[in-house]
């Protein structure tokens, strides 16, 4: 599973920061449509104190969204314009609880803002695209220095009707620095913003959530945003106190990744934190961050692979085979999704669960067909004793 790209892109972006001056012109060989290619004018690399090299969207004259995980606590932002130098920007105070930020940079003159496609909102019920929908993010690209159009990919899923902060999902490439970038269609209208990436299953917060954002902004949220920012940076900072090793005892960090990640307002952090005690063996622990996260945004994909390999770990099969008959229907040929759900259909005691992993693989892999249907016809094949419950 991915980490969040703060952690992930550390030596890329202390080697883009060598000799960093200014944003390059964009890219005169775009080849995506030419509404994407001119959608990147709306798209700007910024950073904070947090988080030198991330994006944002200009969404009004002198307003621009990106990730709240790009500014943590901190209250400006640096705006770095394609013709050279930079403008300095403001957190503007919203009490929206998802991972979105607004910023005003006064002077950001003329440009175009991106009209608004007709992806499924969170909560909304407006029709949005299928599967067979191209996407594209736009964002930094930190090895070249400007703000491009990534390889296309398709909607997975919409977003969960009924769920405030619930995102979509897609294979879009995404990557380091394009967090809080813009998520297009090909008409280049803006479908959802940037929040990570990874794995080929993506994800962005929907436009809809703009409308929440905008409309919750005031100085009576000045402390509610304060106290988001602080838990976004202390559940940062302990994942990556977490990911160094054993130096620093995992139990130390605990209450950060317990209380902290959950109050950010980020899944994907819930997610980490669950990843973090989940590798520590703290499968209990694990397994109530996941299950948090999933009743917060129920098409979470990393969230439920995530719960299903850690329900795996503690040997508990036929409790991850519901997830992983969820994960079938969303990604049929998922390798390690097949895997899993072989497993379960074998040591869970679910037949049919593993007649169906058996079939995908036969479709999507071939190769490796004759050892599972091997491993589920074998008598002889019995799950390890489950471990006592951490």
């Amino acid at each position: 599973m991915n980490r969040p790209w703060r952690l992930a892109a550390v030596v890329v972006v202390a080697l883009a920061l060598q000799g960093w001056s200014q944003v390059r012109a964009q890219d005169s060989d775009c080849t995506a449509p030419a509404p994407v290619c001119a959608a990147r004018a709306a798209v700007f690399a910024i950073g904070s104190a947090f988080d030198p090299m991330a994006s944002a969207v200009r969404i009004g004259p002198d307003l621009l969204v990106t990730n709240r995980h790009v500014m943590a606590d901190e209250s400006r932002a640096e705006v770095r314009l394609p013709g050279g130098g930079s403008l300095g920007a403001q957190v503007v105070p919203s009490g929206y609880a998802g991972d979105l930020v607004l910023l005003r940079a006064e002077g950001l003159g003329e440009g175009p803002i991106l009209d608004r496609g007709p992806v499924l909102g969170g909560g909304g019920t407006d029709s949005g695209p299928g599967p067979e929908a191209t996407l594209y993010a736009i964002g930094l690209d930190i090895a070249s220095r400007r703000v491009r159009a990534f390889a296309s990919g398709r909607l997975i899923l919409a977003p969960a009707p009924g769920h405030a902060l619930a995102r979509l999902y897609h294979s879009a490439d995404s990557r380091p620095g394009t967090s809080g970038g813009a998520l297009v269609d090909d008409a280049g209208r803006l479908v959802g913003i940037v929040a990570s990436g990874g794995e080929g299953h993506n994800e962005a917060i929907p436009a809809a959530a703009l409308e929440v954002l905008l409309a919750e902004r005031g100085p009576a949220s000045a402390a509610a945003i304060r106290a988001r920012g602080a838990a976004t940076r202390a559940c940062i900072e302990a994942l990556e106190r977490a990911a160094r090793g054993p130096a620093r005892p995992l139990e130390s960090l605990a209450e950060s990744l317990e209380l902290d990640c959950p109050e950010s307002g980020n899944r994907q952090l819930v997610d980490l934190a669950a990843q973090a005690f989940g590798r520590a063996g703290r499968h209990g622990r694990a397994v109530a961050l996941f299950e948090r996260a999933l009743a917060e945004d129920p098409n979470a994909i990393n969230a439920r692979i995530g719960l299903a390999v850690t329900l795996q770990l503690a040997r508990h099969y036929d409790a991850a085979a519901p997830h992983l008959t969820w994960l079938l229907d969303v990604l049929p040929d998922n390798l390690q999704v097949l895997r899993m759900a072989t497993l379960s259909g074998k040591f869970g005691g679910d037949a049919a669960l593993g007649a169906r992993a058996l079939a995908l693989i036969e479709i999507h892999h071939p190769l490796i067909a004759p050892s599972a249907r091997k491993f589920l016809n074998d008598p002889s094949a019995v799950p390890a004793r489950r471990p006592a419950p951490p």
